[in-house]
């Protein structure tokens, strides 16, 4: 629900348990460098930079350079501030939802803690220093934010402060919080420096049928006062309205002086709303502590209700399957001459687009998410895996701890978060005891929450709840296995094709870089595997996709349940190409759409199987006369014709599922328009691109929040700037110079084009492709703001909006903006129809006999592909028998094969001793099938080598962060049978 902004700005600074919660984001004031007085009273101070947090100090440096050259230094954050004289006595608190790097902090020049993991939110307890009344408190906080910052009780590094993954946006570049409580209170989840859990929040005993399920609430209460109290603990529920819809009555005790406990309520709730995919209902649940049947400590969760399960290579949700596709985004989410410190709403426009594509999830990387990115999610209806933090390997030691202690302090922070579905515990895997630990962390502090804990990789471990590599296909009967990310190439969203303007080629460009890992030029290896244009940019996110899409639910007892393409946004982390930062993008750091993004619209409308069609026309249509080229289509029709001005050329050739592939289409002006139909001629959607006329005129366009544009020096607002033609069409090959102008109370922050220093911060910034996008900050002063645009040649644009002034007092607002931020609704609840087809079904195995290793030969058909057999000797006996079940006919034949990226091995299949199939398997990142043309029924399957196997790699030698290639190609000759895993198949309806 949106508030009015007479209802926000009349909220006074006192104290009341109703509203104990205050921003603290306003008046800082920021040094750049160390000062050996910082942290005292009578530091002059009135001439730094006045600064409203979150706001990292080399904010000007985000995609300006590179992740590795981003300013350290030590700095100094200070603000003066008044409490209420009513507070006095009370508990004051001060919520910190992370710095970057290690900080210590101080109130009125005496210490009150430290904090030095750089990643997540932690608390200090500031009660017995501070001031009352009117006079003035002083805050004080010196943080480092240096690539090798060592913990100052160990001397031991962070392993997540990488130079290569988490980006060094330093000082205070979240939100900071402040909190008034009675001395008998429900604590603060947050362990960190106070070691107390807060609000535990979940439902139980769902019946999504009939919209129930019980909702239960417990709080950690802690008694300071010298005295016993009598308590009474009760819940109440309201929803997306507002309106009460429970209340319940929970527990009722008494509390000794310096006790915590646990205080609990819980009561079956009917007629809810449960949380789902682009489905973000969440409820207000208030937890109301009571001390002699007063009011004394209210706090409000914002909160949903969603039932998982992991199961059979599963996810459901709601009881319904939903196989996984998103992205694996860096957790910075980062912006250009902002980094991460943005606004609320933005932080939803972002993680919109991500559903807007048709994802279900994303998978931040290598360290914890903000709080506010993660309240975004559960706002825009997208779930999440939550990391605690680490670069690429399983450690030891304190560095282990300090994984382990980061975990706990983020499951406890945001464990109330419904859109939060795993728990991850390493980008690769951990041992077996390390995950144990996790597992029992996740137990201790979130047992109920619906959520699985695993790790990358782990594909036999008996411990994670789920699993699945970088890059590779997995599939499973048991736990989940889901590919961490996949598709890591890059591509400007300015390279079209090898046909438009600038004319790129894959793998164009420089051949050096300066290393992320050695901060040395070096030469780049194999650059074109990463340096793509849209076009092949496009057909590599469909190829990737179409590989897990190919193995869903519904295509036997071992399924993938899914995986996340690594990037949404471009980011200013590792990267491969030529420019500074990573351009793996679907959308660009503005967060522009690449065709990347339609096609992932496409292919990714529904559940499991495709339950919206779509279709998309890859690129555009303005070429230079007489060209001819390949016209491609991302659709999930079953075929698709393509029509110019009106006149059929007849249909594309379809691969990979979704790709439509028209040869040498000569251009002509006009309308070009792509139909699909399903296998009985049925239309289901179509796409259409128009040719464009000259550049004519530029169109401004605006993004503000929901409840305005706030005069806080913190928000944003976002403009899109087009160049269009005469009848408004966007001109699709337009890179006019644009020159902006912007007057009034507002900063200028700018936009990202490809040029000296990537155009940041410059009032000089060229569309691509016939559109860009800048950013304009607020100040202090709310007012008119002009942006005016022009070109040479084109009709200019300006527009007019203004700021409005938040309600703040002595450095303490009322006003929280994720508050009013709206939620999306827009896929609606989960239907209750099933998410997919059975497609074919599994054979069951009974044994296997081989030629060679015969001890070995389960390994082939055991569900764990850490385990395989391989033939051994003479080439006679490279085979292995499969014995049936039951007799069946044959249809089908899956198999994954050791070295399956770089090995192509000649094999015969036969069923009860005639031959069905021989052939060469082809080069994958996992599974490939056999189909058989004529299904053979038997009740026995053998698969033979009969001749030489051939070993290249088939996807380009990959190069990883090392500079290295990810596999070495063996030049031996051989001539054994590898298999990892096997399975058969019959037609759905044989059962």
């Amino acid at each position: 629900m949106i508030l009015s902004l007479s209802s926000r700005i009349s909220a006074q600074i006192k104290f009341d348990p109703e509203i104990q919660k205050y921003n603290f984001n306003s008046q800082w004031l920021l040094n750049v460098g160390d000062v050996n007085d910082g942290k005292a009273i009578s530091f002059q101070d009135q001439n730094l930079k006045k600064v409203t947090v979150p706001r990292a100090f080399n904010e000007d440096e985000a995609f300006k350079v590179a992740i590795d050259s981003l300013s350290t230094s030590i700095v100094w954050y200070r603000k003066h501030f008044k409490l209420p004289k009513q507070a006095k006595g009370k508990k004051i608190f001060l919520e910190f939802e992370g710095i970057r790097f290690g900080g210590e902090f101080f109130i009125n020049g005496q210490s009150v803690g430290i904090h030095e993991n750089g990643v997540m939110a932690f608390g200090l307890d500031i009660s017995d220093f501070v001031k009352f009344g009117n006079e003035d408190n002083v805050f004080a906080a010196r943080i480092d934010n240096s690539w090798k910052y060592k913990e100052k009780a160990t001397g031991q590094g962070y392993q997540w402060n990488d130079k290569n993954f988490n980006a060094n946006y330093g000082g205070i570049p979240k939100n900071v919080n402040l909190y008034i409580k009675e001395k008998i209170y429900q604590t603060l989840p947050l362990y960190s420096n106070l070691g107390t859990t807060g609000t535990y929040i979940y439902a139980k005993d769902f019946d999504i049928k009939n919209k129930s399920a019980v909702i239960h609430a417990e709080s950690e209460v802690f008694n300071e006062f010298s005295e016993l109290k009598n308590v009474r603990f009760e819940t109440v529920i309201k929803d997306q309205k507002g309106k009460v819809i429970k209340t319940i009555k929970g527990t009722e005790t008494k509390i000794l002086p310096g006790q915590k406990t646990i205080l609990k309520a819980e009561a079956l709730v009917n007629d809810l709303e449960f949380w789902s995919w682009g489905y973000g209902y969440l409820y207000t649940v208030y937890t109301d502590l009571y001390v002699n049947n007063k009011l004394i400590d209210r706090v409000q969760t914002k909160t949903g209700f969603r039932k998982t399960k992991f199961e059979k290579g599963m996810v459901y949700l709601n009881d319904r399957v939903i196989q996984l596709k998103g992205y694996a985004q860096r957790t910075s989410n980062e912006w250009p001459a902002v980094g991460m410190s943005v606004p609320a709403w933005l932080s939803d426009f972002s993680n919109k687009l991500m559903v807007e594509s048709n994802a279900n999830l994303v998978r931040w990387m290598h360290v914890t998410p903000w709080k506010q990115d993660v309240e975004s999610c559960d706002r825009v209806g997208l779930m999440q895996a939550m990391p605690a933090g680490d670069a690429e390997k399983d450690v030891s030691d304190r560095r282990w701890q300090q994984r382990t202690l980061l975990m706990r302090d983020a499951i406890i922070y945001n464990r109330n978060n419904p859109s939060i579905v795993f728990y991850e515990s390493g980008n690769e895997s951990i041992s077996e005891e390390h995950m144990a630990e996790m597992k029992a962390i996740r137990n201790q502090y979130d047992p109920f929450g619906g959520r699985a804990i695993g790790s990358r990789e782990m594909l036999d471990s008996e411990t994670a709840e789920y699993g699945g590599e970088m890059l590779y296909i997995n599939k499973s009967a048991d736990i989940p296995m889901w590919a961490t990310e996949y598709c890591r190439d890059e591509a400007l969203r300015k390279y079209w094709d090898d046909y438009s303007y600038p004319y790129h080629k894959d793998g164009e460009g420089t051949s050096y870089y300066r290393s992320t890992v050695t901060n040395k030029v070096e030469k780049r290896q194999d650059a074109q595997n990463y340096n793509r244009n849209q076009d092949t940019f496009t057909k590599e996110t469909v190829t990737r996709w179409y590989d897990y899409y190919r193995v869903r639910p519904g295509t036997g007892d071992r399924v993938s349940s899914g995986g996340v393409n690594i990037i949404f946004s471009d980011t200013n982390t590792h990267y491969r190409g030529v420019e500074n930062y990573r351009r793996s993008g679907e959308v660009d750091a503005m967060r522009i759409p690449k065709d990347g993004f339609f096609a992932h619209q496409v292919m990714w409308d529904g559940w499991v199987d495709v339950e919206k069609y779509r279709t998309h026309i890859v690129g555009h249509w303005n070429y230079p006369e007489n060209t001819q080229k390949d016209i491609v289509v991302v659709s999930s029709g079953e075929k698709v014709e393509l029509f110019i001005n009106g006149k059929s050329y007849g249909f594309g050739e379809k691969s990979d599922g979704f790709w439509f592939t028209f040869k040498n289409i000569k251009f002509q002006p006009g309308k070009i328009e792509a139909v699909s139909y399903d296998n009985k001629n049925k239309e289901l959607s179509r796409d259409k691109l128009q040719t464009a006329g000259k550049p004519h005129s530029i169109k401004l366009k605006k993004w503000n929040a929901a409840d305005g544009f706030k005069a806080d020096a913190a928000d944003l607002v976002l403009v899109e700037v087009e160049v269009l033609d005469e009848q408004g069409n966007r001109c699709p090959l337009a890179n006019n110079l644009i020159s902006f102008e912007l007057n009034g109370p507002a900063e200028w922050r700018g936009g990202i084009a490809q040029g000296k220093d990537n155009y940041i911060l410059s009032k000089n910034l060229p569309v691509e492709n016939g559109i860009n996008r800048v950013l304009v900050r607020s100040t202090l002063v709310k007012g008119e703001i002009y942006l005016k645009a022009k070109a040479e040649g084109l009709i200019s644009d300006e527009i007019k909006f203004s700021s409005i002034q938040v309600s703040e007092k002595d450095g303490l607002s009322a006003y929280k903006s994720g508050d009013f931020q709206p939620v999306n609704l827009s896929r609606g609840k989960t239907p209750s129809t099933a998410s997919y087809k059975i497609s074919r079904r599994s054979v069951e195995i009974q044994k296997a006999e081989a030629g060679s290793n015969p001890e070995k030969a389960k390994f082939s058909f055991d569900d764990n592909e850490l385990s395989e057999w391989e033939s051994e000797g003479d080439i006679s006996r490279a085979f292995l028998t499969y014995t049936l079940k039951k007799e069946s006919l044959i249809s089908e034949v899956e198999m994954k094969l050791v070295s399956w990226r770089n090995k192509s091995y000649p094999v015969k299949i036969s069923v009860d001793g005639k031959p069905v199939y021989q052939g060469m398997t082809p080069k994958t990142l996992g599974y490939f099938s056999i189909p058989i043309s004529a299904p053979e029924k038997g009740k026995t399957v053998k698969i033979e080598l009969m001749g030489d196997v051939t070993e290249k790699d088939a996807f380009g030698g990959v190069v990883e962060i090392t500079g290295k290639k990810e596999l070495q190609e063996n030049k031996k000759e051989n001539r054994s049978l590898g298999i990892v895993e096997i399975e058969f198949y019959e037609k759905p309806n044989q059962q």
